[in-house]
């Protein structure tokens, strides 16, 4: 894929607006909704974003900064998962924290929000002191959303403890949705208050842009991706009366900005935004290089969230109306699920197979396919080909030989409750690996892994969660069909 996005300039812009914004107040709590680290949809939808920008930027501000992370109470009791990486918000949260303090920054504390005695939430809070790192518990914020007089006393805001911060710009994040950020944040800006320093707060979300059309498939893609939380992009009519200019926000942010604004009214005896966009530091618009070949990344990213709401759909994780959704997206832009070709020649494989469940990737300017085989499943089969395309290996050469993948599924087979009649990718790398040690092509060829960044790949069949994140780590953009057993 071209890269439409100019990410020097983007760590250039972005920089300087958050700087302006930290100089209007002494401290500066600052919202980051979306992912942190590895944001994937925005490296698919803005090709040349990278998944890891967001810590190059905050590494320009490393010594000025530090980091809260928030967790709720309830999705540690949970067990709430990320569908990304198939892990748990709190396996998330120390994730966060090794990596961030890897890249040089600060972590400072952990806020577990909604606290109401949960247990399990205590157990977290005992594991995280091998972290070296304070917790602090927030429970239910009384009064909120609409009794203002109550959020920002000290029944509200006055009921949390404050959280000890040093730096002049403090990043507030989660591993994911419905963490509490904004509550933490307002809550800090009341005890800041309380203590006389001017303290400030901004929002940075990547999605929506604001300074892009409403209708923009950038826009539309965040739509597409929020479908179960039925986020729907809105003009920012609170914007277009203040200053007559039209910008785009999202419907949870307008509806909650009245509110949001008397509280910040309350607490700092002035007005600073007049509108949700107000509120946002993104400068993403101003880094786009191409609007054409954004607007193909981002319907490509539409129709790849509709195969995998549809998916969803069928293991019971979503309702129908998710892809509904999705689609009536795609309606809008003219795009169907018949325009990922991987997806059509991976249904032409299969029929050609006797109905073999099978896949398709794309690499470079050439589609490779595979299908199920004695050994393999349709995705192990599928890469091994490709691996042989892209290094020019013969189609008749075996990068494992037969004899070498047979003893690995027998024993596979002993050792596990669910009797399978293939091996899939993690297995086959690993026996890649090994036989590397002996053999220069295979050697040749996973040193070509690097590659397959940005390949596309669809299976007729429901690829494992375990190969989803393999392909995820890869930078492939996997989709896959309906069909659940291909045993």
């Amino acid at each position: 894929m071209k890269k439409c996005f100019d990410a020097d300039k983007y760590l250039k812009v972005q920089k300087k607006k958050i700087e302006k914004r930290i100089k209007m107040f002494d401290k500066l709590y600052i919202e980051f909704g979306g992912k942190l680290i590895d944001d994937q949809h925005a490296a698919r939808t803005l090709p040349g974003f990278l998944p890891d920008l967001k810590i190059r930027l905050l590494q320009e501000f490393k010594d000025n900064a530090e980091i809260i992370l928030c967790i709720n109470a309830n999705a540690i009791e949970k067990s709430k998962i990320r569908a990304d990486h198939m892990i748990s918000y709190e396996t998330e949260v120390l994730r966060l924290i090794e990596f961030l303090r890897s890249k040089g920054l600060l972590v400072s504390s952990v806020v577990i929000t909604l606290f109401d005695g949960q247990k399990k939430a205590v157990d977290f809070a005992n594991r995280l002191k091998d972290y070296k790192v304070k917790v602090y518990f927030h429970t239910f914020t009384k009064g909120y959303p609409t009794d203002v007089d109550t959020i920002v006393s000290e029944e509200g805001y006055g009921a949390n403890p404050y959280i000890k911060t040093t730096k002049p710009l403090v990043v507030v994040s989660a591993p994911g949705p419905c963490s509490g950020k904004l509550a933490t944040s307002l809550s800090q800006l009341y005890h800041e208050s309380k203590r006389g320093v001017n303290a400030g707060y901004a929002k940075f979300e990547t999605f929506p842009v604001w300074s892009l059309p409403l209708k923009h498939p950038v826009n539309l893609a965040y739509e597409a991706a929020t479908a179960d939380l039925n986020d729907k992009n809105m003009i920012d009519y609170f914007h277009l009366e203040k200053y007559g200019v039209a910008a785009v926000n999202y419907n949870r942010d307008l509806e909650t900005f009245p509110v949001l604004k008397e509280i910040l009214h309350r607490i700092t005896g002035k007005n600073v935004y007049y509108s949700p966009t107000d509120m946002g530091v993104n400068v993403i618009g101003e880094c786009i290089t191409d609007d054409k070949a954004i607007k193909k990344a981002a319907s490509d990213e539409i129709i790849r969230r509709y195969y995998r709401a549809v998916t969803d759909l069928k293991k019971g994780l979503v309702g129908p109306e998710v892809p509904e959704r999705i689609k009536l997206l795609m309606n809008e832009l003219g795009i169907s699920e018949k325009d990922r070709i991987v997806a059509g020649l991976a249904e032409d494989k299969r029929e050609s197979v006797g109905n073999l469940p099978s896949a398709c990737i794309k690499v470079g300017k050439k589609y490779v396919t595979g299908r199920k085989t004695g050994f393999l499943s349709p995705v192990s089969a599928t890469f091994l080909n490709a691996l042989k395309v892209m290094n020019k290996i013969p189609d008749e050469v075996d990068l494992i030989a037969p004899m070498v993948l047979e003893p690995i599924l027998e024993v596979k087979n002993k050792t596990s409750n669910f009797k399978e009649s293939y091996l899939k990718l993690g297995e086959v790398l690993s026996a890649l690996s090994i036989c590397s040690t002996t053999n220069p092509v295979v050697k040749k060829a996973l040193e070509s892994l690097d590659k397959l960044d940005g390949a596309e790949l669809h299976a007729t069949h429901m690829i494992s969660d375990d190969e989803m994140i393999i392909l995820s780590n890869l930078g492939v953009n996997a989709t896959c069909g309906i069909e659940i057993d291909i045993n």
